[in-house]
């Protein structure tokens, strides 16, 4: 069964920054692409950032380039989120997702999700 736990959300003040991480399991990492996507009170889930499953290519949603970094350590199963100057419009529930390959900017095509950790931005 495959499982998707992601850490590191919290209460930051705006120009702060953080870094999200995402570990799973009951799959072989190596032949998973893997994408975060947030979802903000109101508003439907966007994609933010997915890296290839070798963590050779990576893409951003055009407004989350510059301050998102997104990056990957298959030995230890593990996905990463970096958010730098991070401003109030940045406050969502953040998920990451697996997808068998290649990368997708659709929620629809990844099958398997974590539960979300919440990022809220203060002014």
């Amino acid at each position: 069964q495959v499982q998707v736990v992601e850490s590191g959300g919290g209460l930051v003040q705006a120009g702060g920054s953080l870094r999200l991480s995402c570990t799973a399991s009951g799959l072989r990492l190596n032949d998973y692409a893997m994408g975060w996507f947030r979802q903000a009170p109101g508003k439907e889930r966007e994609a933010v950032s997915c890296i290839s499953w070798s963590g050779s290519r990576t893409y951003y949603a055009d407004s989350m380039q510059g301050r998102f970094t997104i990056s990957r350590d298959n030995a230890k199963n593990t996905l990463y989120l970096q958010i730098n100057n991070l401003t109030p419009e940045g406050t969502a529930m953040y998920y990451c997702a697996t997808r068998l390959r290649i990368c997708s900017g659709s929620p629809r095509n990844f099958p398997d999700w974590s539960r979300g950790t919440q990022v809220t931005v203060s002014s």
